[in-house]
C-alpha cells in the first residue's frame, strides 16, 4: 500500500455540531448548486436535455445563492472610481430591435451576419425575456444577456456548444482585466461554472474534441485580455459597419475564427 501521507500533511479535521453539510463556501453549502455541478459537468449530452437548459437553471440558483447586495455594493464603489462604467449605468441602455430589423444590412456587415445566424438557425434576438432591471447588478445582467450572441460574432466564436466558450473566456478574462479582482468574481460565478461544463465533458466524453475546444477557450481569452471593456460595448452602433472594421471601432482586439461546428456535432 503506498504511503500518501506526505501529500495529505496539513489538513486539520474541523469540528462541528451541524447535523448536515456546512462548509464556509456558499457554492458547497447550497445542495442545488452541488447537483448542478455533480449533474452538468459529468454528465453527456443529450436530446433529452438540452445544452441551453444548463445555463438557465444555472442562473435561476445563483440568483438566490450568490449576495446580490454585497455586488450592488461593490458595483457602487467600482462606478465612485471609474468614470466610464458610472456614466455606462447613468445612460442605462437597453437594446429593443428585432430579427426582421436587421434584414437590410448587408451579408458581410455585423448586422448581416447576425441577421443570417438568427434566421437560419431559427434563434430568438432575447435569450431571455426582457425584465425591468432593478439595480445595478441586474442592468449588468440584462445587458450581457443582450450581447451574448453579439459577443460570438464580434469575438469569433461558432453558434455551436464548443463554440460558447469563446465568449465565456471573452468575460472570464476580460473582467478581471478592468475590474477590481473580487467584483470581478463575483460577475464570473456563472461564467467559470457554466464554461467548466464543455470542458470537462470534453475530456471525458468527447477526447477526440479536446484541442478544438482547447483552443476556443485560448481565443476567447485572447480576446478578453487584450480589448477593451467588453462589458461596455454598444455592439448595437456597429451593425452597419464590416466586422474587421466594427471590432476596430469598439475596441476590440486579438480576435481569430475557427469553425467549431462539426466538432460540436460529435457531441450530440
Amino acid at each position: 500500500m503506498a504511503d500518501y501521507s506526505y501529500l495529505m500533511r496539513g489538513i486539520v479535521p474541523v469540528a462541528t455540531e451541524s447535523s448536515v453539510l456546512v462548509s464556509s463556501s456558499r457554492y458547497l453549502n447550497d445542495p442545488r448548486v452541488r447537483d448542478w455541478v455533480a449533474t452538468h459537468l459529468l454528465r453527456r449530452n443529450g436530446p433529452d436535455v438540452p445544452t441551453p437548459s444548463d445555463s438557465i437553471q444555472l442562473v435561476q440558483i445563483l440568483r438566490e445563492v450568490q449576495d446580490i447586495d454585497r455586488i450592488n455594493a461593490l458595483l457602487a464603489a467600482e462606478r465612485a472610481r471609474n468614470p466610464a462604467l458610472d456614466a455606462w449605468f447613468r445612460e442605462g441602455f437597453v437594446s429593443t430591435f428585432q430579427t426582421a430589423d436587421l434584414a437590410h444590412y448587408a451579408p458581410d456587415t455585423v448586422g448581416g451576419i447576425f441577421y443570417a445566424q438568427l434566421t437560419d438557425k431559427n434563434l430568438q434576438v432575447d435569450i431571455v425575456p426582457p425584465f425591468e432591471p432593478r439595480n445595478d447588478f441586474e442592468y449588468f445582467q440584462l445587458r450581457a444577456g443582450q450581447t451574448h450572441d453579439l459577443e460570438h460574432i464580434i469575438g469569433g466564436g461558432g453558434f455551436d456548444f464548443i463554440g460558447e466558450l469563446v465568449p465565456y473566456y471573452m468575460r472570464l478574462a476580460n473582467l478581471f482585466v478592468h475590474l477590481d479582482p473580487e467584483l470581478a468574481g463575483e460577475l464570473s460565478a456563472f461564467s467559470i461554472l457554466g464554461s467548466t461544463r464543455i470542458l470537462t465533458r470534453a475530456v471525458l466524453h468527447y477526447p477526440q474534441t479536446w484541442l478544438v475546444t482547447l483552443d476556443a477557450l485560448e481565443r476567447g481569452a485572447t480576446v478578453g485580455r487584450q480589448s477593451d471593456p467588453i462589458y461596455l460595448m454598444r455592439y448595437e452602433d456597429v451593425f452597419h459597419l464590416p466586422l474587421d472594421e466594427a471590432r476596430a471601432a469598439l475596441g476590440i482586439r486579438g480576435a481569430r475564427f475557427a469553425d467549431t461546428a462539426e466538432a460540436s456535432a460529435q457531441w450530440n
